[in-house]
């Protein structure tokens, strides 16, 4: 099966480096155009240049803007448009892991939180619908964590984030069916990316990345963890024609650590 976005345009955010990184990446050699979105221009640039290395004449835009804002999310799609005239699909990938015991989570921890990772999907989204509506066409993938259906203690205020997130999918699903925009959600479980580099660093001192996730991949059921590639694979079958027939999902990619399914 050959999968091409061929036509289509993408909004990435997060889309500088790690998970959204390798997206743009599979959605540009799939021949889609991609706007990538994150609030570093340098790592921008960087990003631009790593993908037009491997997808010679891809149509790689970036826009460099703050989603946790309502500002920065309306300069984020209108940077998009500019530079492709549209947004066929919208990849809600901009996040952290903020986490810490409820009682010592503060006010200002868990706004932050929320407005990075489901105001800024609400936002995005709701810019991006009447568009995919007009055309009868459109994808949104909510990047979420396993954490949103198996919550552990010591886990907010992400995975009441990413639960809400969850929650968004289905509700934008069901709208979306009759106007023929697809909304499914991917679950990320231990993944390579630039997110688990930082924390490797900030942790661990005494061991190599390597030898670091050799160790965290025993934990998975796999036996390994993750490859960003990988991931990007799903949302690119998520984003294209294929997937015509799945929406409302929340699809675990964590190599069978889920408790959930």
């Amino acid at each position: 099966m050959r999968i091409s976005l061929e036509g289509r345009a993408a909004l990435i955010t997060g889309g500088s480096k790690g998970l959204g990184l390798a997206m743009a990446r599979a959605f540009a050699e799939a021949g889609g155009a991609v706007a990538l979105v994150a609030r570093g221009a340098d790592s921008l640039a960087a990003a631009k240049r790593a993908i037009e290395s491997v997808a010679p004449g891809a149509r790689v835009a970036t826009v460099a803007a703050d989603i946790a804002t309502a500002a920065g999310c309306e300069a984020a799609f209108a940077g998009a448009v500019s530079a492709h005239g549209k947004v066929d699909i919208v990849v809600n990938n901009a996040g952290t892991s903020q986490r810490g015991r409820f009682a010592e989570v503060s006010d200002a921890v868990w706004q932050a939180d929320l407005d990075l990772k489901l105001f800024a999907a609400i936002r995005l989204t709701r810019l991006a619908w009447p568009g995919m509506e007009q055309r009868r066409w459109g994808r949104v993938i909510n990047v979420l964590n396993i954490g949103a259906k198996a919550p552990k203690a010591g886990s907010a205020p992400t995975s009441v984030s990413r639960a809400a997130g969850m929650a968004l999918t289905k509700v934008l699903s069901q709208e979306g069916a009759p106007l023929g925009i697809l909304v499914n959600a991917m679950l990320v479980g231990i993944i390579e990316s630039d997110q688990w580099v930082r924390r490797h660093a900030a942790e661990t001192r005494d061991i190599s990345w390597e030898e670091w996730k050799a160790e965290q991949g025993k934990a998975v059921p796999l036996g390994r963890i993750g490859r960003a590639e990988e991931f990007a694979n799903l949302a690119l079958f998520l984003a294209s024609d294929a997937a015509g027939y799945v929406t409302g999902t929340a699809i675990n990619v964590d190599g069978g650590s889920s408790p959930v399914v």
